[in-house]
């Protein structure tokens, strides 16, 4: 698959960096990647400035927190028109219990990442919310039980 974007091997060494750890200082990631501390923080600059790096969170333990219950809900519209899909697409975004969500190819119209404190929340918002959202033909869920990997977005070796 060819690369969208125009990036030499230091460009990757970053964005592998900092993948790993958002909050590196600008100097240690130099040093990890090879150059000095004022063209890093430009190439730095330059990934967020053409969008590559698109921000940066703090990873939250869910569980710690009280949010015990990670769920994915596959939705089926009954009409998947330009104007349903975005309806939906905006909808899904008002609900704070849905942390991702993805229009999807297939049986189902979109699938959505939802992480709740506990069983009884998820199972109100699916039969409360969800299945009576305008257009929602179908609902198929699926709890998790463990999760088994955590890593980065991109696979970025090397």
């Amino acid at each position: 698959m060819p690369i969208k974007a125009d990036l030499d091997a230091t460009d990757w060494k970053i964005l592998r960096e900092l993948q790993n750890d958002g909050r590196i200082t600008n100097v240690e990631l130099s040093r990890r990647v090879g150059i000095s501390a004022p063209p890093c923080l430009r190439r730095v600059k330059r990934l967020e400035d053409n969008g590559i790096i698109r921000g940066y969170r703090a990873l939250l333990n869910a569980p710690a927190l009280g949010y015990d219950v990670v769920a994915f809900c596959l939705i089926g519209l009954q009409h998947q028109s330009d104007a349903e899909l975005k309806s939906f697409s905006e909808l899904a975004r008002t609900w704070p219990i849905v942390r991702r969500a993805w229009m999807v190819s297939g049986d189902s119209d979109f699938l959505l990442h939802c992480v709740a404190t506990d069983l009884t929340t998820f199972q109100n918002f699916v039969i409360e919310t969800l299945t009576s959202a305008p257009n929602v033909d179908t609902v198929r869920t699926a709890l998790t039980i463990r999760q088994v990997k955590d890593e980065g977005l991109v696979d970025i070796t090397g």
